[in-house]
C-alpha cells in the first residue's frame, strides 16, 4: 500500500471516529434531556406548588419583555417623527427680511425668549399687520406689555395668553382654530388679538382710544397710563430697526379757564374807588393784559 493511500485511509478512519462521537454525545444529551423533562414532569405533578411557582415566575418574566417591547417600540415611534418641527412656533432669523430680523433679535435680547420663536412671533405680526392694516410693530408693543411674549400667561380676570386676550368672552373667535385652549397657542392668540385691537381702533376712531378699549377702560376716565406704556413700547421697537422716530408730542392740555370778574355797577364803583381816581373819571383808562402783574397800591383790597 502506497503512503498515499495509508493517508487517506487514515483520515477517513479519523472522520468516522470523529463523526460517531458527535452523534454519540448528541444521543446522550438529547437522553439525558428528555430524562430531565421527565423527571421534571413528575416532580411538578407530585409537587403543584413549585408548578404554580415556576408558572408565576414565568409570567413575570413574560409581562417585563412585553414592556420592554412597548418601550422600545415607543422610542421607535418618538424617533419617528420628523413632522415634528412643523408643530414648533420656530423660524431661522437668518431667513427674515432686515427689519424683522433686528425686531425679533432686539426684543429676544430684551425679554429673554429664544430667537427662533422670536422670529416666527415677528413673522406673525406682520401678517396679521398686513391683513388688518395695522403696523404690525403696534401688535408686537401690545404682546410685549400684555405678557412679556409668554405664551402660557393668565391674569387674575382670565385675560390669556401672548395678547392676554379675555377668552371667555371672545370664545366665538376660538371656535375657528379648535376651541378656548387655543389660546395658549401663540400664533392663534396673536390673530385673534390683532383682530380685536383692529376692531377696536376702528370702533374709537384712534389708536390711542383703541387701546383704550383693549384695556377695557373704555367707559372710564383713564386708562392707568396702559396706552402710553404701549406707545412707548412701540417707539423702542421701531427704534430697533435703526429707524429715526421723532419724539412723541405730549398730550395737549386745554388751560384753565379764567374767571371773569362779576359786573361792577356806578354805585359801588364810586364807592370803592378813591376820590383821586373819582376826579379823573373823564380819563381814559388802560385795560390790564392776562399777564399783567397786580397794581401796588390798592388793587388788594378791591
Amino acid at each position: 500500500m502506497t503512503p498515499s493511500r495509508n493517508l487517506a485511509t487514515a483520515v477517513r478512519t479519523v472522520f468516522s471516529d470523529v463523526t460517531e462521537g458527535f452523534l454519540e454525545i448528541i444521543h446522550n444529551s438529547l437522553a439525558l434531556l428528555g430524562i430531565a423533562v421527565a423527571l421534571a414532569i413528575i416532580v411538578l405533578t407530585a409537587r403543584p406548588d413549585w408548578r404554580h411557582n415556576g408558572e408565576a415566575q414565568l409570567r413575570a418574566w413574560l409581562l417585563e419583555r412585553q414592556e420592554a417591547l412597548k418601550a422600545d417600540n415607543a422610542l421607535a415611534t418618538l424617533d419617528a417623527e420628523p413632522g415634528a418641527i412643523e408643530r414648533a412656533t420656530a423660524a431661522n432669523p437668518k431667513d427674515l427680511p432686515r427689519e424683522q430680523a433686528a425686531i425679533a433679535y432686539w426684543l429676544s435680547k430684551k425679554y429673554k425668549v429664544a430667537p427662533e420663536p422670536m422670529a416666527a412671533l415677528v413673522t406673525e405680526a406682520y401678517e396679521q399687520g398686513t391683513q388688518h392694516k395695522i403696523d404690525p410693530t403696534l401688535i408686537l408693543a401690545v404682546a410685549a406689555i400684555e405678557s412679556s411674549f409668554n405664551p402660557f400667561a393668565q391674569s387674575s380676570v382670565g385675560a390669556q395668553g401672548l395678547m392676554q386676550v379675555m377668552t371667555r368672552v371672545h370664545t366665538d373667535k376660538y371656535e375657528h382654530f379648535g376651541g378656548n385652549l387655543a389660546a395658549f397657542d401663540p400664533v392663534s392668540n396673536m390673530r385673534v388679538g390683532a383682530a380685536i385691537l383692529k376692531e377696536y381702533i376702528r370702533r374709537a376712531g384712534s389708536i390711542e382710544g383703541g387701546l383704550k378699549h383693549y384695556v377695557g377702560a373704555a367707559n372710564l376716565e383713564s386708562d392707568g397710563g396702559y396706552a402710553a406704556k404701549v406707545l412707548a413700547e412701540h417707539r423702542r421697537i421701531l427704534q430697533a430697526t435703526g429707524k429715526v422716530v421723532p419724539q412723541a408730542k405730549p398730550i395737549q392740555r386745554s388751560p384753565a379757564p379764567v374767571p371773569m370778574p362779576a359786573p361792577v355797577t356806578p354805585a359801588l364803583e364810586a364807592a370803592a374807588t378813591p376820590a383821586a381816581t373819582i376826579a379823573l373819571a373823564g380819563t381814559p383808562r388802560t385795560a390790564p393784559t392776562p399777564n399783567m402783574a397786580p397794581s401796588a397800591a390798592g388793587t388788594e383790597n378791591l
